[in-house]
């Protein structure tokens, strides 16, 4: 399998089912290997139903369903694991990350080892974008990760190295900071962003930005505390 794809999901009967038939011709045409691994997070509306009839037509799906409700960071955690892919591409369920530009992410990934989309033109509303570009400003202060845009979902891994990341909850956010940490290379890319046109956020000011500072501490202190050495010889 060359390359998997992760969506979390919560409550995202509105949107799920138009994304999965936008995205599969986008796959199809790289003319390789692919599957789709989706995760309900505790659903309480008809995810889970249109997941699973989706599935009896789409050989390539892929599902997960959790018990209940336990967060972002452990549905990417899940899908992340059960992957086959050599890449693993993610984005949300909401249909705000445009699958067009997968493409675009698969070419930056042949030299480096973590892709990121940089979400332009932002389609949500004004205080959403105010909490987002505080909450960037601080995070990219403290971790020093070089990353514009870490909430865009729309990411492409390399497998091998996304094994080498143990995540925790919250840790989602932290992904680009992480690969950093671990002397991985990361690079942006411009990307498309997208109106949600059915449902609404599973997030709002006070998850998204009053919960984060345990986490962004956690990665300030892991960065400052990783190991640097270089052997100049070593007679064994």
């Amino acid at each position: 399998m060359k390359y998997s794809v992760v969506i979390p999901l919560k409550n995202e009967e509105g949107n799920i089912e138009a994304l999965i038939q936008e995205l599969e011709p986008v796959m199809n045409q790289l003319m390789s290997p692919w599957e789709l691994i989706c995760i309900d997070d505790g659903s309480t509306d008809h995810t889970r139903q249109i997941l699973k009839k989706l599935q009896e037509q789409k050989s390539y799906l892929r599902l997960i369903f959790f018990k209940e409700n336990y967060g972002q960071s452990s549905a990417f955690d899940a899908g992340f694991k059960a992957s086959t892919g050599a890449y693993v591409i993610t984005l949300d369920g909401d249909g705000q990350n445009d699958p067009n530009d997968i493409p675009k992410l698969i070419e930056l990934i042949a030299d480096c080892d973590l892709v990121c989309g940089i979400r332009v033109k932002r389609r949500d509303n004004w205080h959403k974008r105010l909490v987002s570009k505080i909450a960037n400003r601080v995070r990219s202060k403290l971790c020093d990760d070089g990353v514009q845009d870490t909430g865009c979902s729309l990411k492409i891994y390399r497998k091998e190295r996304l094994n080498s990341i143990k995540m925790y909850h919250g840790m989602h956010r932290f992904l680009p900071a992480l690969f950093k940490i671990g002397g991985f290379k990361v690079k942006e890319i411009p990307v498309n962003h997208r109106e949600r046109t059915k449902g609404k956020s599973n997030y709002h000011f006070f998850n998204r930005s009053f919960n984060i500072l345990p986490d962004l501490f956690a990665v300030w202190w892991m960065k400052r505390r990783s190991l640097h050495y270089k052997i100049e010889d070593f007679n064994g």
